[in-house]
């Protein structure tokens, strides 16, 4: 039977759904700072709202962070190597149907590359950094 990328969504996801490798989460400076001191990363109260940490991939993060954190000046893209993450990593449907990855963790600092701050424009946008999807 040839399988299509319809019938492929269509498949309910049994093994740890994967497309990329580099996935990203804005950190407030506070709960980076925090997790230096503790070796894991928990995020603060807002990430936990929905049970998890919210992350995203290089082509979702920067509307992420238009719709929810729009103005924020003290944020940290942290750029994390998903292949580092265990079973507590999941891919679920958000967003106007698309996959995002969702932690339901704490983050070990071991998985995170790089830590970027994400400055303002003088327009209040966050200024991205080339990002590897």
């Amino acid at each position: 039977m040839n399988l299509t990328l319809s019938h492929l969504v269509a498949l309910p996801l049994v093994a740890p759904y994967s497309p990329c490798i580099m996935i990203y989460h804005l950190a407030k400076q506070e709960a980076w700072a925090a997790a230096q001191d503790a070796g894991v990363y928990q995020g603060y109260t807002a990430d936990r709202a929905d049970g998890f940490l919210h992350l995203s991939t290089a082509s979702q993060i920067e509307e992420s962070a238009r719709r929810h954190r729009a103005g924020e000046a003290d944020l940290i893209l942290l750029h994390v190597d998903e292949t580092q993450l265990d079973a507590s990593l999941v891919w679920e449907e958000s967003r106007g149907g698309k996959l995002f990855p969702h932690l339901y963790g704490d983050l070990p600092l071991s998985a995170v590359k790089t830590a970027t701050p994400l400055p303002l424009n003088a327009d209040g946008i966050h200024q991205f950094p080339p990002l590897k999807g």
